[in-house]
């Protein structure tokens, strides 16, 4: 069954142009699904799944041929696992500077695309990122009904109170489709399992060029209890027998194939604010629990919070904007701060909101920095109070949009 994606419509307005179309995202996210529906509705098109040895050898090694097979006669051309071609960049532009089809390709991280050759690709490519499904792409899917009001800004107390056990469940299994799909929570930890051990570990394992994953394990897992942290290195060398340099090296592949998000700090006056240390977020909650093995339904949970804030990170990275966090020295903090063209505004996440009031913390980031808006995330909360809005949580991506 199709999931609707909201990246759908903008690469239909690309389908005429000349660019290469590049969809860049972790495994199992969707790529191939969305590309084949954009593709059923297409005519004199072709797709090709470059983990097919044979066609992969006569693209890397007979491109003349490939070409006469696969490029000539069609309008349109799907590449699927792109990721594969050795000269694949290279490859690409001779076929955009020679012929008219139109190209589209996926990849399954953007390291893989960018070592075979995008750079080649410089003003014939647009790239568009692919992650696991958002929020309102879920609710979009459990129910077009409460999507419809949640867009609108319909959100009376018992339209929020409808949404709640939606954005739990998202909460607890994130957003990877096949996911999203399975009709109980068995199945679905299940596939969140099989997409950690078959492929993540083997994705990784291949990118970093090593035999074994104990260690790639333990800092997974490590990193996985520590969501919402401020990295602690020497801690994290510690639990994995990873080196300094291979640590940095291991956690930039992790954020590179969409596994997990850097959030580096906000600051304007380093004597004060921090200004190098990040925190760790994961992409999918889903990805995340599976690493911890913990499925527990939230109220039942400890680290309630920590899955909020993940949520919200990933929502706000799902939006293509930058995550950035606030911390003085003196350890006043703001979980997030979001930079654009309007300016900056903070965001708060409160696992559990009982006042209006908001805390020293957030007053000294307004003090300092006079945001036009400022917002207080809870589970239900929908008001406003001057220029502070106490909002519900799931609106992340409305409020960043």
């Amino acid at each position: 069954m199709y999931i609707t994606r909201f990246l759908e419509k903008e690469l239909n307005e690309y389908l005429n142009v000349k660019e290469i179309i590049a969809i860049t995202g972790p495994r199992q996210c969707g790529k191939t699904t969305l590309m084949k529906h954009i593709f059923n509705k297409l005519q004199n098109a072709l797709f090709l799944d470059f983990e097919d040895r044979e066609t992969l050898d006569i693209f890397n090694y007979d491109i003349k041929n490939f070409v006469n097979l696969y490029v000539k006669k069609y309008d349109y051309l799907f590449i699927d696992e792109f990721q594969y071609a050795k000269e694949g960049g290279k490859n690409l532009k001779y076929i955009y500077d020679n012929f008219k089809t139109k190209i589209i390709i996926s990849g399954s991280s953007v390291s893989g695309l960018s070592i075979h050759g995008l750079k080649y690709l410089v003003g014939r490519v647009f790239i568009f990122n692919l992650h696991p499904l958002s929020f309102g792409e879920f609710l979009n899917y459990k129910s077009q009904d409460l999507y419809d009001l949640y867009i609108d800004d319909k959100l009376s107390e018992q339209i929020i109170n409808k949404i709640i056990p939606f954005f739990t469940e998202f909460c607890i299994f994130g957003g990877y489709p096949r996911v999203v799909l399975a009709k109980t929570g068995n199945e679905k930890e299940i596939i969140l399992r099989n997409i950690y051990n078959t492929y993540f570990l083997k994705e990784i394992k291949e990118i970093l060029n090593i035999p074994e994953d104990y260690k790639l394990s333990r800092l997974t897992h490590a990193l996985a209890l520590q969501i919402g942290n401020i990295i602690n290195y020497n801690e994290l060398s510690n639990l994995t027998d990873l080196k300094y340099l291979e640590l940095k090296k291991y956690i930039n592949t992790l954020e590179k194939t969409f596994i997990s998000i850097i959030c580096p700090p906000y600051f304007t006056n380093k004597r004060i604010e921090l200004a190098k240390a990040p925190k760790i977020f994961f992409f999918d909650n889903g990805f995340r629990n599976i690493v911890i093995k913990n499925f527990q339904e939230l109220k039942n949970r400890q680290d309630a919070g920590c899955l909020y804030e993940n949520f919200v990170a990933s929502e706000i990275i799902k939006s293509g904007l930058n995550l950035k966090y606030w911390r003085t020295k003196s350890k006043a903090e703001v979980d997030f701060i979001i930079e654009s063209k309007k300016g900056i505004f903070p965001i708060e996440i409160k696992s559990n909101l009982r006042s209006f009031k908001i805390e020293k913390s957030l007053k000294s980031f307004i003090d300092k920095y006079h945001p036009d808006k400022i917002y207080v995330l809870s589970e239900s909360f929908n008001l406003s109070k001057g220029n502070i809005n106490f909002r519900p949580i799931f609106l992340i991506n409305k409020i960043v949009s």
